[in-house]
C-alpha cells in the first residue's frame, strides 16, 4: 500500500474496482484546511478519464508493473499489434489503452506497462516526442506574419498539428506525443 505523496505520473493504482494510470496530479496545501492531491485519471480498460480528489496521506492500492520495449508492427482498425523487441512476441491492444495512437507510425518503439499480477498490458507509453514528415499543408501567406501565425498540416500519420507558416509539405517536424504540438523542424 502506498500514499499520496507516492503519487506520480505514470502510476497506476486500483480505485473503484478497476486499473487506473495517473495521467495528471496537483498536491495542493490551502492555506485553511488540510492538504489534498487532485488527481486525474485514465482508465486502462475502458481508456475513460476522471477527477479525483485524494486527501493527503489517504492509502492508495498500487498496481506493481514492468516496463517492456515493444516496436509498433501495424494496426486493424481499433487493434493495434506490437512486438517485443527482447523476445519478439507480438501483442494486440486496443486503441482505448493507448496515449496518442494518431502520432505512432509504423516501426515506432514504445514502453509497454505490464500487470506483473496477471501478465497483462495495462497501457501503452510513448516517446517524449516522435519526427514526423508533413504529407499536407497550405502553403504560408507572405506577409502574413504579425503574430505567432499557424497553419493546419497532416503528418505521414494522418494526424492533424498546427505548424508555422515556414512549413512545407515534405519536411520532417518534431512532435510533443504528450500535448500533440509541433516543436520544430528537423533537418536530416
Amino acid at each position: 500500500m502506498a500514499n499520496t505523496s507516492d503519487i506520480r505520473k505514470g502510476l497506476c493504482i486500483r480505485y473503484n474496482h478497476d486499473i487506473y494510470k495517473i495521467v495528471e496530479f496537483l498536491h495542493v496545501k490551502p492555506g485553511k484546511g488540510p492538504a489534498f492531491v487532485r488527481t486525474k485519471l485514465k482508465s486502462v480498460t475502458t481508456g475513460k478519464v476522471i477527477d479525483n480528489t485524494f486527501s493527503a496521506g489517504h492509502k492508495i492500492d498500487d498496481v506493481r508493473v514492468e516496463t517492456h520495449k515493444f516496436q509498433y508492427l501495424y494496426n486493424e482498425g481499433d487493434t493495434y499489434h506490437f512486438m517485443n523487441t527482447d523476445d519478439y512476441d507480438q501483442i494486440s491492444l486496443q486503441k482505448s489503452t493507448l496515449d496518442a495512437p494518431d502520432l505512432m507510425k509504423e516501426g515506432e518503439v514504445v514502453t509497454v506497462l505490464i500487470n506483473t499480477e496477471d501478465s497483462l498490458p495495462l497501457s501503452v507509453e510513448m516517446p517524449q516526442s516522435v519526427v514526423l514528415e508533413v504529407t499536407h499543408t497550405e502553403p504560408g501567406v507572405k506577409g502574413n506574419t504579425a503574430t505567432n501565425a499557424t497553419k493546419p498540416a497532416t503528418v505521414e500519420t494522418g494526424a492533424r498539428v498546427n505548424v508555422p507558416l515556414f512549413i512545407n509539405e515534405g519536411d520532417k517536424i518534431k512532435v510533443d506525443t504528450e500535448k500533440g504540438t509541433y516543436q520544430e523542424r528537423v533537418k536530416e
